[in-house]
């Protein structure tokens, strides 16, 4: 009996450890570390978003690449290599200056994090349905913000010691091996595998999942904007780089309790009402980051950020599968490649807007109202269309 409690929490914190590392960390240090690359790389506005694009491209990539039944019985296998891998990639992106280098590493990175984020999540959720612990799923999301977190006080670390971006790719590499480590001891063993399933049927063309799915595509575009140059922002504000560091700490603060409070949230509203409610938070955060004077707005926008965008991108995928219950694998990939393509463009023309106007402010209203678009498209695809 002891044995039956104690191991749904195992895999539990061995998810939350593999997310920290590949999202957390593998996906999201490169925010933090961004200002100092371009400060003393000379990197404009413009290449610091396409670097970033690289990764959220690799990370589309390696999601379309999961899909299929190719992996099944090798999951631990390959979510393992590629959580070292993505250590390996973080210390690779301090051995180079080379701006093409920047890209392909970060492309990988991309992958790894996709690849990561897919296997161990099949592997935990199987775990926890076989016990009746769906509830720990969000511990295992909680991953994200720990690894936030934990990048943020690293940095505060190195700053103080007066370290360059160089140093925050090496310690994102010894945080990233660490982590790996205890993902390693946790997750033990492979999914629970079940009889296979009948082909899915094509999706229903109707207006509410293609709503969704815009609204979904929508809040990619919108949140990776801040999510990437929030510390940026902060730079150009001129606060000192240990409070960079508080913002992003706070960002990561934020994000572990994230998917437990949408979820509450949505048990009261419903899905779809939680997913809009919170894309109009998260616009709210965005907008602060950079209309609110001082200290005050950056660091209200990073706890409103960590505090929406994990929990609503798990609303954004259960309300596609409420639309299309018969085909959830499709409608999963439809909804990824939709959020993918938003994160790979956000990025790309925030970075030429802020480059064509001299400050993020522009890109980050238009996030803001694209945010609130989004949001809106939401809610309207709940409701029925008119009769003739």
């Amino acid at each position: 009996m002891l044995a039956s409690a104690v191991s749904p929490l195992r895999y539990a914190l061995g998810g939350m450890a593999a997310l920290a590392v590949a999202m957390g960390i593998g996906r999201f240090v490169y925010t933090p570390i961004l200002p100092g690359m371009m400060e003393q790389l000379g990197l404009s506005a413009a290449d610091a978003g396409l670097v970033a694009s690289a990764n959220y491209l690799g990370y589309l990539m390696g999601a379309v690449a999961t899909a299929g039944a190719w992996a099944q019985g090798r999951e631990r296998l390959l979510a393992l290599c590629w959580l070292s891998a993505s250590a390996a990639l973080c210390a690779l992106m301090a051995a180079t200056d080379s701006f093409p280098l920047f890209l392909a590493i970060r492309f990988l990175g991309g992958v790894a994090s996709a690849f990561v984020l897919v296997f161990v999540s099949s592997i935990v959720f199987s775990q926890l349905s076989a016990a009746g612990r769906g509830d720990l799923q969000a511990v295992h999301f909680a991953g994200v913000g720990m690894g936030i977190a934990a990048s943020s006080a690293m940095m505060a670390i190195l700053i103080w010691m007066d370290s360059g971006w160089r140093a925050g790719w090496i310690g994102a590499a010894i945080l990233s091996a660490l982590g790996f480590l205890v993902a390693a001891r946790l997750i033990d063993r492979g999914p629970i595998l079940t009889s296979a399933t009948s082909a899915e049927p094509p999706l229903p063309r109707e207006r509410p999942l293609v709503l969704m799915i815009l609204a979904y595509g929508l809040f990619g575009f919108g949140y990776i904007i801040t999510a990437t140059f929030l510390i940026a922002i902060v730079r150009a504000g001129g606060s000192g780089r240990l409070f960079e560091t508080m913002v992003w700490l706070a960002t990561g603060l934020a994000a572990v309790p994230s998917v437990f409070l949408w979820n509450a949230v949505a048990r009261r509203v419903g899905v779809v009402g939680a997913f809009g409610a919170g894309c109009v938070v998260e616009a709210v955060g965005v907008a602060a980051s950079v209309s609110l004077g001082g200290e005050f707005g950056p660091l209200l926008g990073g706890v409103l950020l960590g505090g929406t965008f994990i929990g609503l991108t798990a609303l954004g995928l259960q309300a596609g599968r409420q639309l299309a219950p018969r085909s959830p694998r499709l409608v999963m990939a439809l909804m990824t490649a939709a959020f993918g393509t938003g994160q790979i463009l956000g990025p790309i023309a925030a970075g030429f807007v802020a480059e064509w106007t001299g400050d993020f402010v522009l890109a980050s209203v238009g996030a803001s109202l694209v945010l609130i678009l989004a949001g809106a498209t939401a809610l309207f695809s709940c409701k029925p269309p008119k009769s003739p």
